[in-house]
């Protein structure tokens, strides 16, 4: 079998798309200008290309309960400070969570919910017009959103959008957001401590859990049946997915040849060198 694995293949694609130039962002984490000027921040998904998948309508009554719950949390989150400053003690990661939830983030979060009741759960305000409704700083909605973003009472997706302009190429200047508030069925446990048991949502049967559980298993045994190929277009969509594709075709056929003629990988690496030379 050889030595090129699928993970290895992602990292050449990646590589490649970095290379081209493409809508990808440096994986230090600083934003990259495009023809614009506007940096476009890393993670970003062209608009309207996903919304469709990404919105949900909430149920009756679940915004109001994710607003309830909320609030709980940002109790428990002043209780823990104090309760850490009384006995003199370092709080958890997810504690610091909790506590780190401040009043403004929880205002914040009530706009979004009443956006999404509003709209049907397509929420994507700017942080100006959450500034604006709210009554706070920009800075403070940027802060608050990444404290519901890292607590897990929120869903945030980056997005980009082309412009026109003179010149070759495609260019794009970043947009607002696109938001979705977890549904209570799928808070994090970080949350459920902190919240009174009817507040928590029922158990699962268990033959709903064993039946989750031989799905899974049975998805994971079909995919250990596939090629590289077949792995790339089965796990990863749009772009990427067609390039590894291409790529796990490359090495299932290599590996087919591998069986019936076994040769060292480097006899494949220095052929393919004197074939470009």
């Amino acid at each position: 079998m050889t030595a090129i694995t699928l993970g290895q293949a992602a990292t050449l694609a990646l590589g490649g798309l970095r290379a081209a130039g493409g809508t990808r962002v440096s994986a230090r984490g600083d934003a990259r200008r495009h023809i614009t000027g506007a940096p476009v921040r890393r993670d970003s998904i062209e608009a309207g290309t996903f919304e469709d998948m990404f919105f949900a309508v909430p149920a009756r009554g679940e915004c109001d309960r994710l607003l309830r719950i909320a609030r709980v949390m940002l109790d428990a989150g002043r209780k823990l400070k104090r309760a850490a400053r009384a006995e003199g003690r370092v709080l958890t990661r997810s504690e610091r969570l909790v506590a780190g939830l401040g009043a403004g983030a929880v205002r914040i979060y009530e706009e979004l919910l009443t956006l999404a009741r509003l709209n049907r759960g397509r929420v994507y305000p700017s942080y100006d017009r959450l500034a604006e409704r709210t009554g706070l700083g920009r800075a403070t909605v940027a802060r608050g959103l990444a404290q519901l973003e890292a607590i897990g009472l929120l869903i945030r997706q980056r997005r980009f959008r082309r412009v026109e302009g003179a010149g070759p190429g495609p260019r794009y200047a970043q947009t607002s957001n696109v938001y979705r508030p977890t549904p209570p069925g799928s808070l994090p446990a970080r949350i459920l401590a902190h919240l009174p048991r009817w507040m928590q949502p029922a158990p699962l049967p268990d033959d709903e859990v064993q039946r989750e559980a031989d799905r899974q298993d049975e998805t994971q045994a079909m995919l250990a049946t596939l090629s590289c190929r077949d792995l790339a277009r089965a796990t990863v969509g749009g772009p990427l997915g067609r390039m590894l594709a291409r790529l796990g075709a490359v090495i299932d056929r290599r590996s087919c040849e591998s069986h019936a003629d076994p040769q060292p990988l480097t006899d494949y690496i220095n052929k393919d060198e004197n074939e470009s030379a």
